[in-house]
Formats: C-alpha cells, structure tokens, sequence
C-alpha cells in the first residue's frame, strides 16, 4: 500500500498544533516528521517530547528532523536529516533504526544511497506556497527518481487529494502531505490516507 506522511508546519497549523498532531494521528497516517526547522535546540526538544507521546500513544512513528542529539536524548532512533548533514554525521546515527532524507535531484539521490538511507523524500513535486517563485520538478523528474532509486521514494510539495495520484503513477511508494495537512479536516485526512492505502506501495518499504 502507498503511505502518508506527514511532515510538519506549526506555522500552518490551524488550530493547537498537538491537536493537529492528535487529529493526524487518528486520521491514519502513517508516519510524522516533525520538522520545525526554525527552533533552536531547547525549544525543538521540548516540543518533540511531547509529538512523541502523541504519536506512541497512537502507534505513529515519528522521525525527528536535523536535530541528532535531541534524538538520542529522547530516544527517538528515527531521524530525518539534510543530505550534507547525511554525510558528515555517519557515525552519530549508526545505529538509528530508521534514518531518511530529502532529495531534489540524480546526484543526491546518489548520496543518500552511499549513506545507506532507509528512504527519500523527493520534490518539490507540484507548485506550493512554501516554495514560492521556484518552478516544481514535475512528474517526470519523480519518475526518472524512483526508477534509479534503490529504495523507497516519497513524493513530496504541493500534495493534495487531486494530485496524489499522479505521483504514485510515478513510481512513488507513498506521499508526503505539509500544507494541506496541516489544514484539512480530519474527515478529509482520512479519506485520503484509505485511497493511498487502497493503491499499490513499493513492497521493499518494510515499516508497517
């Protein structure tokens, strides 16, 4: 089946964000990245304490993002990292369970396979108000991804229920859902989670 991720936005967040992250979480999703790449440290690791306990409260795996030591302070061995921060910190996270990250191109991709990651995150794939005056990659480019990638590929940018689609006919295993996430209706939330769940996944994604 092709997941849902979602990957974090307080800023976008209508409402309380521990609601949103509760509301998420019962909607179905699979998996969160908690992003808020704006924080620093202090501020970061008490939030994530908390996003945490929302998602073990309801079997959500969460991935902390950038912040290495947080992660091992919370022991949370899930993290989602910048390529550059992939390659210089192999052996801070040597032993996290699951490690991913974001690519927008043939040559990173390249650099996240060497690095041995668990998945990446490809975009953005569709035009998206957080990545205002930059022109999407396109379908095409997710396609020409997912064919070269020797993992799970999940599209990201611009995701909403008229288009995810097109992305998983792409070849991607899943979709990743910020703005639109962060703003839908928990109804909304759900539907869509089933009709991803309901299309057909790459099988070598082996977290449930």
């Amino acid at each position: 089946m092709c997941k849902v991720i979602a990957v974090t936005n307080r800023r976008l967040c209508q409402g309380d964000f521990l609601d949103r992250i509760r509301l998420l979480c019962h909607a179905g999703i699979d998996q969160v990245i908690l992003r808020e790449k704006d924080l620093p440290q202090a501020e970061y690791e008490k939030l994530a304490e908390r996003v945490l306990e929302v998602c073990q409260n309801t079997s959500v795996l969460c991935l902390l993002h950038q912040h290495i030591e947080t992660a091992k302070k919370l022991r949370c061995f899930q993290i989602h990292l910048p390529v550059p921060e992939l390659l210089a910190h192999q052996e801070a996270i040597e032993n996290f369970a699951r490690v991913g990250t974001s690519v927008h191109s043939l040559e990173q991709l390249e650099i996240a396979e060497k690095c041995h990651a668990d998945y990446v995150l490809f975009g953005h794939v569709f035009p998206t108000d957080c990545k205002k005056g930059m022109p999407a990659r396109g379908t095409q480019a997710l396609q020409d991804i997912c064919q070269r990638a020797t993992m799970p590929v999940y599209a990201i940018g611009g995701i909403a229920p008229e288009n995810a689609s097109k992305a998983i006919e792409a070849g991607a295993c899943g979709v990743c859902v910020m703005s639109w996430g962060m703003q839908a209706e928990e109804k909304q939330i759900e539907e869509f989670v089933r009709q991803c769940h309901e299309k057909k996944g790459w099988s070598k994604d082996i977290v449930s």
